[in-house]
C-alpha cells in the first residue's frame, strides 16, 4: 500500500487517507488485527479512516508512526465483512416516476438496474445505522435531490441521489428520491442493533406488497462474514 496521508482528528484520533473505498476498508481490518492497547475505535467512511486512541497511552506521532509501519493485505474473512440480500418493495416507491423523468429510463429498467448489482456499504451516518451504498449504475446516476425534503420518511425508505442509495432506517426527513421500501428493520437503537457496517456488501431484491406485510417489522439476521443474509 502506498504511503498513507494522516492527519490528526482533534486530539485523541487521527484521519488517514487511502487510495479508494477498497483501500480504506482494508486498512481498517488491519487496524483492526493489530489491536493496539491505545486502540479504542476504528471508523471507515468512504477512502478514509479515524482512528480514535488513549491519549493517555500513547501520542498522535506514535500512532502515525504505527500506522505508516502497519502491513496491510488483501481482504479477508478477518475484515468481518458480510453479504446481506435485502427485499425491497418498489410497489411502495413515491418517487419512481420522478426517477423515470431524470434518468429518461422507465421504472422498470430502473428497478432491475437498482437489483442487478451489489453495494458497498461505504459509510454510516445521518442518522443511526443509515447506509450510504455504491455506487449506482451509470444510467442511475445524477438524479437530484428533491427540491422540497419530506419531513418524514417512513422507515425502511430506500432511496437514492447522484451516485449512491442508501435505506432510511428510522424516520427522519429526508431529500433523496424513494424508489422502493424494505419491510425489515435495519436499526433498534434501545438494544444497539445496527447490523451493517463499512465494508459489507449488500444486493436488493424484489417482492411485492403482499411479502412486504408478511415480513413487515422482522429483524434483517446478522449474516456471518461472506454469506447472504434471507429472512
Amino acid at each position: 500500500m502506498a504511503r498513507l496521508r494522516i492527519v490528526p482528528l482533534g486530539d485523541q484520533a487521527a484521519l488517514a487517507y487511502a487510495a479508494n473505498e477498497s483501500a480504506a476498508v482494508r486498512l481498517a481490518a488491519a487496524i483492526r488485527w493489530a489491536d493496539w492497547p491505545w486502540l479504542l475505535d476504528v471508523v471507515p467512511a468512504y477512502a478514509s479512516v479515524g482512528i480514535h486512541f488513549d491519549a493517555e497511552q500513547t501520542t498522535y506521532a506514535d500512532v502515525a508512526r504505527a500506522l505508516h509501519a502497519l502491513k496491510v493485505g488483501p481482504a479477508t474473512a478477518k475484515s468481518g465483512a458480510r453479504r446481506y440480500v435485502i427485499p425491497c418493495c418498489y410497489e411502495m416507491g413515491p418517487d419512481l416516476d420522478h426517477v423515470a423523468k431524470a434518468t429518461k429510463l422507465k421504472p422498470e429498467k430502473i428497478i432491475a438496474l437498482h437489483t442487478g448489482q451489489d453495494f458497498s456499504v461505504y459509510a454510516v451516518g445521518f442518522a443511526p445505522g443509515f447506509p450510504y451504498l455504491g455506487y449506482l449504475p451509470e444510467q442511475l446516476t445524477g438524479v437530484p435531490r428533491l427540491a422540497s425534503p419530506r419531513l418524514r420518511v417512513p422507515p425502511g425508505s430506500v432511496g437514492l441521489t447522484g451516485r449512491q442509495t442508501g435505506i432510511y432506517p428510522l424516520e427522519r426527513p429526508g431529500g433523496w428520491s424513494l424508489i422502493g421500501r424494505t419491510p425489515l428493520r435495519l436499526v433498534d437503537v434501545a438494544e444497539n442493533f445496527f447490523p451493517l457496517r463499512v465494508g459489507d456488501t449488500l444486493r436488493f431484491e424484489r417482492i411485492d406488497e403482499v411479502r412486504y406485510r408478511e415480513w413487515e417489522g422482522q429483524r434483517l439476521k446478522v449474516a456471518e462474514p461472506s454469506a447472504a443474509a434471507s429472512v
